[in-house]
């Protein structure tokens, strides 16, 4: 198997370990809609496989996939396979693979500490504590707020194009198939992405209200996002219906492990 092709397989692995990640997020947030208490993040969610027999092989296996998705976004970044080229929409997509892909590394690297330390690690942990430090750590440099708010535009962006994904159903034409993609996986696809749009909106929010005020802790991740859903009027049907929409994007991801046209195109 060449470093290219060996590459590819590490990226559909990485996208059939996203859907187990968002899969579980979704799972714990309808259970937390239901029966009350904490929602959990893509984090805590990679951390409950640790009290799961033979968690240390599983959360292994989670971390070279999701290595593998961080690889080929990076790539894409860099070299440009779809030759987005540097106007102001190809250098704003190149930016939000390469966002993407330092996320996954965050996540792979999460997933392989807790495949060393499995019997030890147990609980859901998450990222909201990291992410307040890392606003800290940007509003404490040069023009802070400023590179805030550049977040806050950067999700405001994503969350506008998970939408228009929702909308059109234009992720489709990512499946390299010949024939049309069912109308049931469209469907799918739509409610998933949906989901992500909204989430992404209130992370936005959150940064949004870190820069104004310039304090980190204004700033959250998704698990504070999903708690902020919960604490509305009518939260439990919004958290439901927020979790069934992370499942279905879980399950979507799935198809495009399978399915999806994928090339690491790997730098020189």
């Amino acid at each position: 198997m060449t470093t290219r092709s060996g590459a590819t397989l590490l990226a559909r692995l990485g996208f059939a370990a996203r859907g187990i990640v968002y899969c579980l997020v979704g799972w714990f947030a309808i259970d937390a809609a239901l029966r009350g208490g904490k929602v959990g993040d893509n984090q805590g969610a990679i951390a409950s496989l640790a009290d799961e027999p033979f968690g240390e092989w599983i959360l292994a296996v989670m971390a070279a996939g999701l290595a593998g998705y961080a690889l080929w976004r990076l790539a894409e970044a860099i070299t440009d396979p779809e030759a987005q080229g540097t106007t102001a929409k190809g250098a704003f997509k190149r930016a939000g693979h390469a966002i993407s892909g330092i996320a996954h590394v965050i996540l792979a690297w999460t997933a392989a500490k807790l495949a060393v330390h499995a019997r030890t690690a147990g609980g859901r942990v998450g990222g909201e504590e990291s992410t307040r430090d890392w606003t800290a750590w940007l509003l404490d440099q040069p023009m802070g707020r400023v590179l805030v708010a550049l977040v806050a535009a950067g999700l405001i962006g994503a969350a506008l194009q998970q939408a228009k994904k929702a909308w059109d159903c234009s992720f489709a034409r990512e499946l390299g198939r010949d024939t049309p993609v069912p109308g049931h996986v469209c469907t799918i696809g739509r409610i998933g992405y949906g989901a992500r749009g909204l989430v992404f909106a209130l992370i936005a929010l959150f940064f949004v209200s870190a820069a104004w005020a310039a304090d980190a802790d204004e700033a959250g991740g998704m698990a504070h996002a999903l708690a902020t859903l919960q604490s509305q009027t009518g939260g439990q049907f919004l958290l439901t219906a927020t979790g069934l929409g992370f499942v279905a994007f879980g399950i979507y991801s799935f198809v495009e492990a399978r399915w999806r046209r994928i090339s690491v195109d790997l730098p020189a």
